[in-house]
């Protein structure tokens, strides 16, 4: 569980449109200990985003991995698909 009670999710490009803000708040949710759990929990509360290909998690400024711990995670980001050329 994560025990930080003002941890930001921080959004970006269509995340942050689908929530429609640029941070959220993560629930102290005894369900959301992994990257995976998160990933399910967004899922739920903005269906919306199961539309995206893919979505990356950013824990600490580095990509994650669905079975990495959020528990003395300090920052989480969403980071949606980028495309261009």
């Amino acid at each position: 569980m994560i025990t930080t009670k003002d941890m930001k999710i921080q959004l970006f490009g269509i995340s942050k449109d689908i929530v429609g803000k640029r941070e959220l708040d993560l629930p102290e949710d005894p369900s959301i200990t992994t990257v995976l759990d998160l990933k399910k929990w967004l899922l739920s509360k903005y269906p919306k985003m199961g539309n995206l290909g893919s979505i990356g998690i950013a824990v600490d400024l580095e990509y994650a991995e669905d079975g990495l711990s959020l528990t003395n995670a300090k920052e989480i980001a969403l980071i949606p698909p980028v495309s261009g050329g």
